[in-house]
């Protein structure tokens, strides 16, 4: 028999999850009578792992096989802590940890628990919400393109459709500089499409003018890219958005700018006032150079992204605290919030100052932050982020989850893995970040989901070009994609949408993920099921804030309840190739089928369906 602890149940620890300074925390443990237990301690931990207390248990009571053990403690300051227990019988003291969900002597990690400020909170409007992402260039173009002042050199294709290029120029550098001519108009004139999908957040990836189609090579902070509009253009797409009740949340890229940019101009497309032509340039404190010019630090070691130093004072300045900075202008034009690029690469101080400033501007702004970890316990650059415990981030891109929902479908979990994946971030994360995790499944830095779902390929750029899935690979993965968005959907956080996954598109990585949207060509079924469930998502409170209780994780089934003030539904994901028999009940939405097995609804091979309770 096994020693029991689970700190996801409610039996065993109590509150769930994240705890606020001086509150307190009851753990309770189930010793087998066997051991003959002398004595329990809790063992509280630091972030290090190093022991810095511990708490007594006390005996409760005899049930049946097991005595159960009663302890408390409060943790006074904010931060990320561990504990495991510390046991002591006839023979000796032993160390219990964790082995997943169960309990292992001597062997195992330490059980985690985050303390964070008592007055977090996040915005009430992105709690739940529906995220749709657009890549700006690839969206729809409306009327001609503006080449005014667009930084050179660049392609504009001809063709809507033409293939992304992909090949490399004559000194084997590949730079992006291919547009199609997608803008604010374009994406103004399709918000009524946007928001029939239940959208009430809208995502664009970077839109500052810039070199690349990406846009990740910031050339001026403050301007929009000429090819996309001007000011006016993004004022109207965003009231547009507004009047949808849809927010608008932009792509913050401030660890590093362009080469060709105001601020280190090294192609003197800005006058040879950048910190590359100058010492006494404005901007040359926000760089490192080793041996100016030509010798300086930049990001993931390519030369056209300088790096910049992120708590320069001139630099904080400019993006964060001067009455126009750069966060301040985009709100004020009608930015409701920012996705942090690279989070691990901006320092704690940097987003303390971002989220408090885009809060003195827009009280309910939303700041999100790129992790692809676990977020609570991140380190990066050796370094354990705060993003949590000092109340710095609002949400973050949910990976975790598009993995666990990848493994369940691609067979490498039978369903235990995407329950443990689920309840660990729901465990770890503050509940108000968990309603606001933007769950993905498909974003500009990954294979699109449709790809991911069915195939590995990872060849050259040449091969991914020329590379469609078979008809059978779209079958299997059209399956796969409806299952997992079902999950995406349903599960606790922002489900979010990749501009074109609901139109059945595919692709590779970068820049095969970054075709232009089918515009008349989607496919209506899948569309139809997208716009479903957003409808879903908008209607059913407990689906937007509920908690989640797992009843099934294994044999291919998922099974788990969304509560929320007195509403429940059942949530049920039939992977398997045979129907599978579930208690009955109004179905919201399902593939079931046509049989009904005494009083059971009976899922599909593949299929899966939502009971309202």
């Amino acid at each position: 028999m096994r020693i029991l602890f689970d700190s996801k149940q409610e039996a065993f620890k109590i509150p769930f999850g994240c705890l606020t300074p001086g509150q307190i925390c009851t753990l309770h443990i189930h010793i087998p009578v066997a051991v003959n237990t002398r004595a329990v301690e809790i063992a509280l931990c630091a972030q290090d792992g190093n022991q810095i207390g511990s708490f007594p248990m006390a005996y409760e009571q005899t049930v049946g096989p097991y005595e159960y053990w009663t302890g408390s403690f409060t943790l006074s300051e904010r931060g990320l802590y561990f504990y495991f227990f510390r046991i002591t019988d006839p023979h000796g003291t032993f160390r219990l940890l964790k082995e997943g969900d169960d309990t292992n002597m001597e062997a195992g990690d330490l059980w985690q628990v985050s303390v964070i400020p008592e007055d977090f909170y996040t915005p009430q409007w992105a709690r739940g919400a529906v995220i749709y992402q657009v890549f700006p260039d690839r969206f729809r173009k409306s009327g001609e393109v503006d080449l005014w002042g667009k930084l050179r050199p660049y392609t504009v294709h001809d063709d809507w459709y033409e293939e992304v290029h992909w090949q490399p120029d004559s000194q084997g550098r590949v730079l992006n500089n291919d547009f199609y001519g997608g803008n604010f108009k374009g994406i103004t004139e399709k918000m009524d499409y946007i928001a029939s999908l239940g959208a009430t957040i809208l995502y664009l990836n970077p839109i500052s003018k810039s070199f690349s189609s990406h846009r990740y090579d910031t050339g001026d902070y403050k301007t929009p890219d000429p090819m996309l509009g001007t000011e006016s253009d993004f004022q109207a797409m965003c009231r547009a958005a507004h009047s949808h009740g849809i927010r608008v949340i932009l792509d913050g890229v401030y660890s590093h700018t362009g080469s060709d940019s105001l601020y280190f101009d090294r192609e003197k497309t800005f006058g040879g006032n950048g910190a590359y032509n100058r010492q006494d340039s404005p901007y040359y404190s926000w760089y490192t150079f080793y041996n100016w010019p030509n010798s300086y630090n930049s990001w993931w070691g390519f030369d056209t992204l300088p790096t910049v130093n992120k708590m320069d004072e001139s630099f904080l300045d400019y993006i964060i605290r001067d009455e126009d900075s750069v966060v301040a202008h985009w709100l004020k034009l009608g930015a409701d919030g920012f996705r942090l690029d690279v989070a691990d690469e901006l320092p704690d101080a940097f987003i303390s100052l971002l989220r408090k400033r885009i809060r003195e501007v827009k009280p309910d702004a939303l700041l999100m932050g790129e992790v692809w970890e676990d977020a609570s316990n991140k380190v990066a650059y050796d370094v354990r982020r705060r993003y949590f415990v000092d109340g710095e981030l609002d949400s973050v891109m949910n990976y975790p989850f598009r993995t666990a929902i990848l493994n369940f479908m691609r067979g490498r979990d039978s369903g235990k893995g995407l329950k443990d994946a689920v309840m660990t971030i729901v465990e770890n994360y503050p509940p108000q970040v968990v309603a606001c995790n933007m769950n993905l499944l498909s974003t500009h830095d990954t294979p699109r989901i449709l790809t991911a779902l069915v195939d590995d390929f990872d060849g050259s750029r040449e091969e991914k070009a020329a590379r469609r899935l078979t008809k059978n690979q779209r079958e299997v993965a059209r399956d796969r994609l409806q299952m997992a968005a079902f999950l995406q959907y349903t599960l606790p956080g922002s489900p979010s949408l990749y501009y074109g996954d609901e139109a059945l598109m595919e692709g590779y990585k970068d820049p095969f993920n970054r075709r232009t949207y089918p515009w008349g060509r989607e496919d209506q079924e899948i569309l139809s099921f997208f716009r479903h469930l957003g409808r879903l998502r908008k209607e059913r409170e407990e689906l937007r804030l509920g908690d989640i209780r797992f009843f099934a994780a294994g044999d291919k089934h998922i099974g788990f309840t969304r509560s929320f003030e007195g509403k429940t539904c059942k949530v049920y994901v039939n992977r398997s190739g045979d129907p599978w028999e579930v208690e009955t009940g109004h179905v919201l939405m399902g593939k079931l089928m046509d049989t009904v097995a005494y009083d059971r609804l009976v899922l599909a091979p593949r299929g899966f369906c939502i009971v309202e309770e």
